[in-house]
């Protein structure tokens, strides 16, 4: 793949402190999509605050030190990344989690374990609206 079109693909930060999980977004994704990605919360921050910015995060809910309801409230409380769309990636399936973290800003949820084409499906449905 040249860097042109390396360039005209979106980029996705996917934070999760569980390395398979990690794997298999990355699988998933890497043939669409530029990935970024992080195993806790201050490094979501910082690479989601960096330039480029991700055009989509894919965020894990429980993680240690800052969970990911923690990260997406500073996500959607600082301009540089306010406007980033976050999908929550969760083995938590009751309403009161989701509700939770759409009320912080989240756009939606995949809950875990993973199906693949629920990702995949997902991430095109969030990334096509950045785009339009």
């Amino acid at each position: 793949m040249d860097d042109a079109s390396l360039a005209q693909k979106p980029t996705v930060l996917v934070v999760d402190d569980t390395p398979d999980n990690l794997k298999l977004i990355s699988s998933l994704l890497k043939d669409s999509c530029r990935l970024k990605v992080a195993n806790n919360g201050a490094k979501a921050l910082s690479i989601a605050g960096a330039l480029p910015a991700p055009d989509l995060i894919l965020l894990d809910v429980m993680m240690p030190d800052m969970d990911g309801y923690e990260v997406c409230e500073r996500l959607k409380g600082d301009p540089a990344t306010r406007a980033i769309p976050v999908v929550f990636l969760t083995g938590r399936t009751e309403a009161a989690d989701m509700e939770k973290g759409l009320a912080l800003g989240a756009v939606d949820y995949i809950t875990k374990p993973v199906e693949p084409a629920v990702v995949l499906e997902t991430v095109a449905v969030h990334l096509k609206g950045r785009a339009g």
